[in-house]
This record gives structure tokens, sequence and C-alpha cells, in this order.
């Protein structure tokens, strides 16, 4: 599963940070397994392009504020640039959603102020 830099350009549905009740319900897929979401993350090769822990690489960023599953779902399909399409052949619906799990349970990347060595 390797997402490319079209997925970064991709519009967002919601801002970041900013989640309600309802739209955080309708961005994940139902019965979704993060340890799972982990594991198939490395077995596709997902970090192969976009880091160990979704920062980013020769792919764009993915976590930890993925787009919203129907959106990552579309793009992992249909991908643009040089990504290859997880079709459902490759990946089921329920792969796709366990590792959209694991993306959107990423944590936040510390701010700068708060790394020591940054503040010598």
């Amino acid at each position: 599963m390797v997402v490319l830099a079209a997925l970064a350009s991709a519009p967002r549905l919601r801002p970041r940070g900013q989640t309600t009740p309802s739209a955080a319900k309708s961005d994940t897929a139902p019965n979704s397994d993060v340890a799972n979401g982990k594991k198939l993350f490395v077995n596709y090769g997902c970090y192969e392009c976009h880091g160990r822990a979704a920062q980013g690489g020769v792919g764009p960023r993915l976590g930890p504020n993925p787009l919203p599953y129907a959106a990552f779902s579309a793009y992992v399909r249909h991908p643009s640039g040089t990504m290859p399409p997880y079709t459902a052949k490759v990946a089921t619906d329920q792969d796709l959603a366990d590792i959209h799990a694991y993306l959107a349970s990423l944590p936040a990347s510390p701010k700068a102020k708060d790394v020591p060595l940054l503040n010598k």
C-alpha cells in the first residue's frame, strides 16, 4: 500500500484537528483493528514510501491525521501518480479499514518547543 503525493494534495473533508462526534464516526470504517492495520502497513510495503510511522518519505505523510476513510479507500483503489492500485483482490476492504485505523491511531509529533535538543 503505497499512497503518494497526490494523496497529500487531495482536499481534506475536515480541517486538521477538528472533529465532531458524527464526523469521527464517518472518518473511520467500523470494526477496524489497529494492530492488524500496523501489520498490514508493513506487509503491503506502505512503509517503503511512507516511513515506518507514516511520517512520509518518498511518499507523503499519512498519519496521524489521515484522510477520511472513504477518501483514503477511494484513493488506494484508484491512485494517481506512481502509486500502484490496490484492488479488492490485493487488499480487502477490511484490510484498508485496519490500515486506516492504524494511521489514525498514530500520535502527533511533538511541537518543536517541547523537544529539549531543539531548544538549546
